[in-house]
């Protein structure tokens, strides 16, 4: 029966000549003569038609990002496209939506990892808020005191400058650690989302205990659904390093490594400009008390558009018709 381990066999020697072949054109097919540029086709047309395989076959299995990649990086070779076209701006519109939704699986578990301690410890803490108040640190604590709802903060224009900036660094280092904590075979990742994911829910549960569940709500939801979003991709993007060194296939944990490690870097950068919109909106719109309706409007029309992004741009290349029909 057709099975992984005999496509790869089967198939790695073209897929290995096609790369040895872009990396010897270095972006110019004349270098390869009229023979190599030839055999540059077909090994593409073949290695497009692979791709498509293993999408239906081995869907989530690391071989398709490898062949992704691979096709992606002879497109331009192939088609002697000038790199530049397909650079800068289609990295945003389109690969890095494309790299956020190629693992599934890894994002849905990212994100029950940051969402369940999120309920379990809102629910202890909005049983229990004793214990659960001694978990909080200090600055925090003032989510039990009473406050107007829609009130503002108080805070002038510098200050919410001093505010925005301080948040969007704290965002940053999340990510980052989250991203990072793959190389520690993902244990890292998993205690920042679950770490992450507990403090927000105690925060949240004490806040809704003590009656401040309107305002809690006024202050997070702005920024939240989007930060929060940002974090579970780049937990995502940290657990798929992780997981190549536990269970790197067909390849050496090596080349696993490198090339989850270039997808998940790719992750991280795509999701810092996002990072910064939630930076600021947390630093200007959170403190000046506009209210829950707004907030809620603000929050979850972001998430709508990151997440509506993903479905859209995320969506893989249609592989060529010709490529596809290739043996």
């Amino acid at each position: 029966m057709f099975n992984l381990d005999q496509f790869v066999t089967d198939r790695a020697p073209t897929w290995t000549e096609l790369d040895e072949l872009v990396a010897h054109a270095g972006g110019r097919p004349s270098r390869l003569g009229a023979d190599g540029v030839r055999r540059l086709g077909e090994t593409y047309r073949a290695t497009a038609a692979d791709l498509a395989l293993a999408r239906r076959r081995f869907p989530g299995d690391a071989v398709v990002a490898r062949l992704e990649q691979l096709v992606a990086n002879s497109r331009p070779v192939v088609y002697n496209a000038p790199t530049s076209r397909t650079g800068v701006v289609e990295f945003f519109t389109t690969r890095y939506w494309q790299r956020v939704r190629e693992r599934k699986g890894v994002l849905l578990i990212s994100f029950l990892c940051l969402a369940v301690p999120t309920l379990l410890g809102g629910y202890w803490a909005w049983r229990d808020p004793g214990p659960a108040s001694g978990l909080v640190p200090g600055k925090y604590q003032a989510v039990t005191q009473p406050r107007t709802p829609g009130e503002s903060l108080g805070l002038s224009l510098d200050e919410e400058s001093a505010m925005s900036s301080q948040i969007f660094t704290n965002n940053i280092t999340v990510t980052f650690v989250a991203f990072a904590g793959g190389l520690l075979l993902g244990v890292g990742t998993l205690f920042v989302l679950l770490q992450n994911g507990v403090m927000l829910g105690v925060v949240g549960g004490l806040a809704i205990g003590s009656g401040n569940g309107r305002p809690f709500f006024e202050l997070v939801t702005a920024h939240g659904v989007l930060e929060l979003s940002c974090i579970v991709v780049a937990g995502a993007a940290g657990l798929r390093m992780g997981w190549a060194l536990i269970d790197p296939g067909n390849r050496t944990r090596g080349e696993a490594l490198r090339t989850e490690a270039r997808a998940a870097v790719e992750i991280i950068l795509g999701t810092m400009p996002w990072l910064v919109v939630a930076g600021l909106v947390e630093g200007f719109l959170t403190p000046s008390g506009t209210g829950l309706d707004a907030v809620l409007a603000v929050g979850f029309s972001l998430g709508f558009v990151y997440w509506g992004l993903v479905l859209w741009r995320g969506a893989p290349d249609p592989v060529d018709v010709t490529a596809a029909h290739a043996t």
